[in-house]
């Protein structure tokens, strides 16, 4: 396996570049890659082509095995059928990483792709291409690509499967005078995909923002993972093209219907944290205003205009996105009145008006800054002849800054400088105050900031736990499965389906199966004992829309009328489908609810994401009605809530004139037990309920459909090793890893993975860890243990982290955890571990310990590294005992590098090749 952070690292710094396939016919790819490189990076280069010459006086050497050092990077520009032989050549020389610029390889098992793809890994090779422009950084003065343009020195990075994108950024950056850490054009991305890059900027600290231009994601658990990592870092925003795409295949279900390919990206970036926009200018508004303004902590907006036409604008584009108009408090309309004319606006937009010099500009943006009413400002010009716009910009600046010496954190500034020419945009561009140039793009710009608060809080926050102590009933939902799939079945029955949920405590009707008429009346009077009416509805596997078919009969309150009615249903789907299998038909008690609200809520089946949870309106409209929000799995209860938020039909359940709110905390626990259900039955392909039932007294499901699958072989390409469902894009709790051991002392103790909800069991074990430990944990006295921090150590990616707590069964106390964080190619991993300070000499750290060596294992990992303080004389001896190495760090003495080989301590202790459950 490469070293992939060396690897993706040399694309962008090598200390020497080979171009294979370099010519001197001009106008050739060849000549634009070898003369961009040529132009910024001659002393790293070497050319090579059998047919000699030079360029530029520079010699064409006649193959790879003749260069006279190693190249860290390789640029292949020959023909397809010779790729592989030059990515052979130049595995053999050592390369680290290829560009392979050349097109028509083609991929899949035999294609000249392929070959490439396991040659470069064979050598150890990381490979961007085939089909690709290639890559340009332009801080190293790297061009190896053959862009029009060298690109400008800057601190964003865009990551582009379009080389014409790419070549069209670098257009639009050179007129706006906007530079890169780095561009990559990724093509075909047969190996090198959007994951890597986005791991190599968001660990750059020249990179303050990522921009990405996505068609189609291929790996979707890989780009999740570094998508949600690097979101966490810096801002991540995204272009996604083909929204309007044509061609979807009909679904068999609603949730199938409803679950489009644009709205399950939109879902992905959405879970991802990333900030979705719609075009390259939005694009770029989007990096200058998130990069060079303080996070917004709310979505009040003031603004400041010296024209009321264009304030007007403004508010209309705020509201349009969901911002507000701050109200201004009296203090501070009392100031504005004391430092504009009579003739001002008196309210929000502040119309300063038309002829205001840069004076009046300062002190109306002082006032309002000062204001805590307002969470940002908008500051808008337009040029009229009684006043210089570029000494208004100087004022504004001005200001600012005073207001920054005594305000630490502040608020957002962002200008909109209509039509100004006269070097106004220099003014901000120095201030670093992001300024567009008109309301409309300015205010998108705020609520930008807005929406990327939005989902970095959402990437935080401690969920409440709703499910403790609800433990599903999975062999219940395995058994109903397994006998669908044993008869050759992919839709369950409904008495099937009413097992799963039922194993899962999803409310539904029951389901009552009747083979005739006569079975159906008999069994209905049992049904009619604790229910009004009833609803018959036909049995077959191959009808899945019964009221297609006259399949459905409401109302019946006799053992007669249920009997007549099921003749009724039989001959009419034995008219409609003549091919249908029918086994009969189904009995459910009949639920009346005037005033409740019909919803939907399911499982569709994306082939790139995998599961995707659907909630909306319900009924049998549902996909004219159209109104839905998806998420992908697995979901916490904040996430369930978010859900339900994003749909119009939350209006209704917060309920309305003489109708009582539905009880969204259920509602969301129901979608948490769906979502978990999916993320544990990966043979399940689709779920449809609908519709559900919803008022303040309940929460059921009425009808329900289960689509199931028996070919559970991974569709995401690449995944790192997993347990769990292998289509999930987001990698689910590990169940299979809880456990419970007892220490010396006899005392159980429950060991399971780290949750989101544990981050209340933190302050008070930090409570009981004394100073001293705590410094020997955090090599610090730790003083900052709010929500933050804790975060940090509660919410992580199980595909690149793990974590596991320890708490005493008798009490629910947090003894203490271990993790282990790994590299995104699951080599090596950073441990930690803290055990609390009472408990030390009972052997929990030592059984941690062995807990995360095991899941290392598991995993794949080769070393387990960390790093302990020399003083810390109890973890080193712990260390020793596991076999792991000890040695101090070169530059800081005082630390000691631990290192264990992994397979080394499997082969010393065969216990720790014991698989989770065991």
């Amino acid at each position: 396996m490469p070293n992939t952070f060396e690897a993706i690292a040399a694309f962008f710094n090598p200390a020497a570049v080979a171009v294979v396939g370099a010519s001197t016919r001009e106008g050739s790819v060849g000549a634009i890659v070898a003369r961009n490189l040529i132009d910024g990076a001659r002393d790293k280069l070497m050319l090579v082509n059998p047919k000699g010459g030079e360029i530029d006086g520079l010699p064409l050497l006649p193959s790879v095995d003749d260069l006279p050092r190693t190249p860290d990077l390789g640029v292949v520009v020959v023909p397809a059928p010779a790729v592989p032989g030059a990515v052979e050549a130049l595995g053999r020389k050592g390369a680290k990483a290829v560009i392979v610029i050349s097109a028509g390889l083609g991929r899949g098992p035999g294609s000249l792709g392929d070959e490439a793809v396991r040659i470069a890994c064979a050598h150890g090779m990381r490979l961007i291409g085939p089909n690709c422009i290639g890559v340009l950084a332009p801080p190293a003065g790297l061009n190896a690509s053959f862009a029009q343009r060298q690109g400008r020195k800057g601190d964003l990075a865009l990551i582009s499967q379009s080389g014409a994108i790419l070549t069209s950024v670098l257009d639009w950056a050179e007129r706006n005078e906007v530079g890169f850490s780095g561009l990559a054009s990724i093509g075909d991305a047969l190996d090198v995909g959007f994951a890597e890059l986005i791991d190599h900027f968001a660990l750059d600290h020249s990179t303050r923002a990522i921009l990405l231009y996505v068609e189609a994601v291929r790996d979707a658990r890989a780009f999740m993972s570094a998508a949600r990592a690097a979101a966490r870092m810096k801002p991540v925003v995204v272009i996604k093209s083909g929204r309007h795409a044509a061609g979807a295949k009909a679904a068999a279900s609603h949730t199938g219907a409803l679950a489009g390919v644009d709205a399950v990206y939109d879902a992905a970036f959405r879970r991802a944290g990333l900030l979705r926009v719609d075009d390259l200018g939005q694009l770029f508004a989007a990096a200058e205003t998130l990069s060079h303004v303080p996070r917004i902590n709310g979505r009040r907006i003031a603004i400041v205009t010296n024209g009321g036409g264009a304030g007007v604008l403004a508010v209309d584009r705020l509201i349009d996105l969901g911002g507000s108009l701050a109200a201004l408090s009296p203090e501070t309309l009392a100031g504005l009145d004391a430092v504009l004319p009579a003739g001002w606006s008196g309210g929000n937009p502040i119309d300063i008006i038309g002829d205001a010099p840069p004076e009046r500009y300062a002190a109306a943006l002082a006032a309002v800054l000062e204001d805590p009413s307002n969470d940002a400002v908008l500051v808008m010009n337009c040029p009229t002849a009684l006043a210089s716009s570029r000494a208004a910009a100087v004022a504004i600046v001005e200001a600012v800054k005073a207001y920054k010496r005594t305000h630490f954190r502040g608020k957002p500034v962002i200008a909109a400088w209509l039509g100004a020419d006269d070097g106004s945009e220099a003014v901000f561009a120095d201030a670093k105050i992001p300024v567009l140039n008109t309301p409309n793009r300015a205010v998108e710009g705020l609520m930008q900031l807005v929406r990327h608060a939005d989902a970095q809080a959402a990437l935080t926050a401690a969920p409440p736990d709703l499910l403790a102590g609800f433990t599903p009933d999975r062999a219940r939902a395995r058994a109903a499965i397994d006998k669908a799939l044993a008869d050759g079945r992919t839709w369950l029955t409904a008495t099937e389906v009413a097992d799963v949920l039922a194993a899962y405590e999803i409310q539904a009707v029951p389901a009552v199966a009747a083979r005739t008429p006569d079975e159906a009346a008999e069994k209905a009077e049992a049904l009619l004992a604790d229910y009004n009416a009833v609803v018959a509805k036909i049995a077959s596997p191959d009808i899945i829309h019964k009221s297609d078919v006259g399949g459905v009969e409401l109302e019946l309150t006799s053992g007669s009328a249920v009997k007549r009615a099921v003749e009724r249903i039989l001959a009419r789907a034995r008219a409609a489908r003549p091919d249908a299998r029918i086994e009969g038909v189904t009995l459910h008690p009949m639920i009346v609810a005037s005033k409740a609200v019909e919803l939907i809520a399911g499982v569709a089946d994306d082939p790139v994401f995998g599961p995707v949870i659907v909630f909306g309106r319900g009924g049998t409209a549902v996909e004219v009605i159209n109104d839905k929000a998806l998420a992908l799995p697995p979901l916490d209860v904040n996430l369930a809530l978010d859900l339900i938020d994003r749909t119009r039909v939350a209006r209704q359940i917060a309920g309305y004139r003489d109708r009582k709110p539905v009880d969204k905390e259920r509602l969301a626990l129901g979608l948490v037990k769906l979502s978990l259900l999916v993320s544990e039955e990966p043979r399940i392909r689709e779920i449809d309920l609908n519709p559900i039932i919803a008022d303040d007294q309940r929460v059921i499901t009425v009808d329900a459909r289960i689509s199931v699958k028996a070919d559970t072989a991974p569709e995401i390409a690449r995944v790192v090793p997993s347990v769990g469902h292998p289509r999930l894009a987001i990698r689910p709790y590990p169940v299979e890893w809880e456990q419970v051991i007892t220490l010396r002392d006899d005392d159980r103790v429950v060991v399971r993975p780290i949750r989101p909800e544990d981050e209340r069991l933190y302050p008070p074990f930090f409570a009981r860890m004394h100073d001293e430990d705590m410094r020997l944990r955090f090599f610090a006295r730790v003083r900052e243990l709010g929500h933050a921090f804790i975060a940090r150590l509660t919410q992580i990616d199980y595909a690149r982290a793990m974590a596991f707590i320890a708490i005493e069964e008798a009490t629910g106390d947090m003894l203490g955890a271990v993790r282990l964080h790994g590299d995104a190619a699951h080599q090596h991993g950073e441990y930690a571990i803290a055990v609390r300070s009472d408990l030390k000499g009972k052997g929990l750290g030592w059984e941690l310990m062995r807990l995360i060596i095991r899941f290392a294992h598991q995993e794949g990992y080769e070393e387990i590294r960390g790093e302990v303080l020399r003083e810390n004389t109890t973890m080193l001896d712990m260390c020793n005992a596991l076999g792991f190495d000890a040695r101090p760090e070169r530059d800081s003495p005082e630390i000691m590098a631990v290192r264990l080989s992994v397979p080394e301590a499997v082969s010393r202790d065969p216990a720790l090749a014991r698989p989770p459950g065991r």
